[in-house]
């Protein structure tokens, strides 16, 4: 039987969704509102062959939410079988460690967490309110881009700083991209055709945002991202990993702390060393002898390749490194550099197989090399549904039993949690 899910992915100003049936894992609508709360809104909506395009301005989230779902009412497919909305949800903090269904009190924590993610959770917990106002009559799901990192060993999500106020505050590395890096890790063992437990794994999720995991036997024991998105890989305009005295040095320069932070997430990464954020971009101007877009190359390159290494030595050794996101995916002239610079380890770039544009899984490593290269497409979307059918399925299995299905009394621990947290 199929069973509908529509799932929202809420930026600060926009919103990504898709109504994908849980039989056949495929979508039968995808659609994006940009521009909320600014001038110029648009909503694009395809289904099947159809396109449809809305000019208007959306004043917020509940705005936008709400046409989304005028634009399912009058062009199709129809909401009514929906079974239940999957809300992607950046950071879950130290409370969820599994996907949620959402009450009060959930949304109440979400608040809370905001500091640790400014630029994420706000924007998640609108679309969330937003979305139970229009489609109150179905559970909704927060699944956490944190939630697969939940297994790293302490050594690995502890700071070296006084226990005491890291207790107090939840100071610790959470990781992000979560559902991406779990999504992949896993396909990588089905493209091998090996048991997902014998696998050890790197996973380079490279887009505007950029992480990078370690995954042995499809549990994570590392990743670059830290308590918030900031730490790790040169991103699109995020620094990644600076001097923590850099904060202090800039104040001392008449900056203040929001200046800081703006600085360093929205004036830094590839933005700040040469003024693109496009890789393709990147590319073209380092053509025509850009000094500064070659450098920023240089340093994206060489971050990543130092984060690789870093982790064949914490997994003891690799069997393969993927490719995803949209960087990941497209940028053969990054995963060049990356494996040639890896030829001392065992890794040997098949050159034409790199330079092969397709959307399907594939190999860029030759038959020779001791380890696999992947380029692995990630489906976050899917990844979503399966985890917001799981919920469901695990909350009617336990409606069966007499207990209640949104679960409020029984996860004052822990609001919302519906799963229990990986061995």
């Amino acid at each position: 039987m199929s069973h509908p899910i529509l799932l929202l992915n809420c930026g600060s100003s926009s919103i990504k969704y898709q109504l994908l049936h849980t039989d056949t894992e495929e979508p039968t609508a995808v659609g994006i509102v940009q521009r909320i709360g600014q001038q110029a809104g648009t909503l694009d909506h395809t289904t099947g062959s159809d396109e449809f395009h809305l000019d208007q301005d959306f004043a917020d989230h509940t705005e936008a939410v709400a046409a989304v779902v005028r634009m399912f009412h009058e062009h199709g497919p129809a909401l009514d079988e929906v079974i239940a909305v999957g809300h992607r949800t950046v950071h879950g903090g130290d409370t969820f460690q599994e996907s949620v269904l959402i009450d009060d009190r959930v949304i109440a924590k979400l608040v809370e967490l905001s500091e640790l993610a400014p630029l994420h959770n706000p924007p998640a917990i609108a679309g969330i309110e937003a979305a139970l106002l229009v489609l109150p009559d179905v559970p909704h799901v927060a699944i956490f881009d944190t939630a697969f990192f939940s297994t790293l060993p302490a050594e690995a999500y502890t700071y070296a700083i006084d226990r005491e106020v890291m207790r107090e505050h939840g100071i610790r590395k959470y990781g992000f991209h979560g559902t991406s890096h779990q999504y992949v890790s896993q396909q990588a063992a089905v493209f091998l055709d090996r048991p997902l437990e014998s696998l050890k794994t790197i996973v380079c999720h490279l887009g505007n945002g950029a992480s990078i995991s370690a995954v042995d036997g499809g549990v994570a024991v590392e990743t670059s991202m830290g308590m918030t998105p900031l730490e790790g890989l040169v991103m699109g305009t995020r620094s990644g990993d600076v001097d923590p005295g850099l904060h202090k040095f800039l104040g001392s320069k008449g900056m203040t702390l929001i200046e800081i932070d703006n600085f360093l997430n929205k004036k830094s990464g590839m933005l700040g060393l040469c003024g693109y954020t496009d890789m393709r971009d990147v590319a073209a101007q380092i053509a025509i002898g850009n000094e500064d877009a070659r450098l920023a190359l240089d340093v994206y390159v060489h971050r990543l390749l130092s984060y690789i290494g870093a982790y064949i030595a914490v997994l003891g050794g690799v069997d393969a490194l993927c490719f995803t996101a949209g960087v990941g995916e497209n940028a053969a002239h990054i995963r060049g550099p990356v494996i040639e610079r890896l030829a001392a380890l065992g890794f040997e770039l098949d050159v034409v197989a790199n330079e092969t544009r397709s959307k399907v899984a594939r190999e860029i490593s030759t038959a020779d090399s001791k380890v696999r290269v992947l380029v692995i497409p990630t489906n976050e979307e899917l990844a979503m549904a399966r985890e917001t059918l799981r919920v469901v399925q695990l909350l009617e299995a336990e409606s069966t039993q007499g207990e209640s299905a949104y679960l409020p009394e029984r996860a004052q621990s822990n609001p919302g949690t519906v799963s229990h947290q990986r061995n």
